[in-house]
């Protein structure tokens, strides 16, 4: 394995790491090369199980450093995206496990994002385990009644968008042990529909001079706060998703121009104006705090691997620390509220609900109406009088 150690130290150099951790890096790599060796496993043969064996050994002789299995996934990583070392779907422990892991493979396969996946695969190893207890699964013996009587005793124990994805995922997970032939039956038309009506909730929001105090108590001395300070911006100014942020690239940005293309759901695209002080924001930070990287990503991580965000829901947690900071409190503190509260200050300034619509690219009208229940001045033009007058 030496002959890749030089392309590994250069891959996590361009990450930020520092020369110290590198070569610490280093050594467990040099280490994982001779007990290969020592085992006679060729490197073309290597997987994450292999890992874990050599991980197990050294754990025996405590001499595991914190950041060993990292170094070991990020080199196996490599490795198979030169093709040294072959794809593989994840290892299973057993025989639950091994059904779930290749769904979630499958889903992969299919394009799914990583958040289908993580909402998705819960809920199958959850069905699968109460079903089969510690039984091993067999998937041909499923019928309708078990799935039936799975949705009524779970669905009433969640939220009205849980429970929709909850029987989405079990359609999803029927359909394919249909198309790969474990299963005769059509499961999944067996699902049962759980009631979720539309425009039945307010939408979460916060006034607008709350979100301005929000942003004014930004930490701007750091570069962190900078960058959280232009990821704020964007998500009070333009409404965007927390995973159109993570997934923005410098490419987006159209600096002649004055706009920025916001990649939302579905693969759409859409181009949006960009604010003077949203423009402002992420020209400092991309001029002054954004750690050099090979990534075209607009927003780093700040610490090594210099890489983009894995999951939109660091961007929630950012949030949650600037309310926290600015001394508010919600009962709804991710980043979706500010997204809500866009829409809700733009409608009480005057703002159509096909304008808040277009610019938050709902797809259907639908879902911009749940923003009329806000809009008090224009529903008291509906109320009827009460009969008999006031009292």
């Amino acid at each position: 394995m030496s002959e890749y150690l030089d392309a590994y130290a250069a891959a996590v150099a361009e990450q930020g790491y520092s020369h110290h951790s590198i070569s610490r890096q280093i050594v467990v790599i040099a280490d994982f090369s001779r007990w290969l060796k020592h085992q006679h496993i060729p490197v073309q043969t290597l997987n994450s199980k292999v890992v874990d064996r050599f991980l197990g050994f050294r754990r025996r002789q405590h001499r595991v450093g914190r950041g060993d299995p990292k170094a070991l996934a990020r080199m196996l990583a490599m490795l198979c995206q030169t093709g040294v070392v072959k794809q593989q779907p994840p290892v299973a422990d057993n025989a639950r496990s091994r059904i779930t892991s290749e769904f979630r493979f499958y889903l992969e396969e299919c394009g799914r994002s990583q958040a289908t996946l993580k909402n998705y695969v819960p809920f199958i190893d959850h069905f699968l385990s109460e079903r089969f207890k510690s039984r091993a699964p067999n998937v041909a013996m499923l019928r309708a009644s078990d799935v039936t009587g799975y949705v009524t005793r779970h669905a009433r124990q969640l939220s009205p968008v849980r429970a929709s994805l909850m029987v989405t995922a079990l359609r999803s997970f029927f359909r394919y042990l249909r198309h790969r032939g474990a299963i005769t039956t059509d499961l999944a038309s067996s699902v049962p529909t759980v009631p979720n009506w539309s425009l039945s909730t307010l939408p979460r929001f916060l006034p607008a001079s709350t979100v301005e105090r929000i942003l004014k108590r930004c930490n701007q001395k750091t570069s962190v706060g900078r960058r959280n300070y232009a990821i704020l911006l964007l998500l009070a100014r333009l409404g965007v998703r927390a995973g159109e942020v993570v997934g923005l690239s410098l490419d987006d940005i159209d600096w002649d121009s004055g706009q920025i293309t916001i990649r939302g759901k579905g693969g759409k695209s859409a181009p949006l104006p960009l604010p003077a002080d949203v423009g402002a924001a992420l020209a400092a930070y991309l001029r002054n705090d954004r750690p050099p990287s090979a990534s075209r990503r607009v927003f780093l991580r700040h610490r090594a691997p210099l890489a983009g965000f894995s999951n939109p829901s660091t961007l929630s947690s950012i949030v949650r620390r600037a309310l926290k900071h600015a001394g508010v409190e919600s009962a709804h503190m991710g980043a979706h509220v500010l997204r809500h509260s866009l829409a809700t200050s733009l409608l009480r300034q005057g703002g159509s609900l096909d304008e808040i619509g277009e610019l938050l690219r709902h797809q259907s009208p639908n879902t911009t109406a749940i923003y009329a229940k806000v809009d008090v001045t224009a529903l008291h033009t509906l109320a009827l009088a009460w009969p008999g007058g006031g009292r």
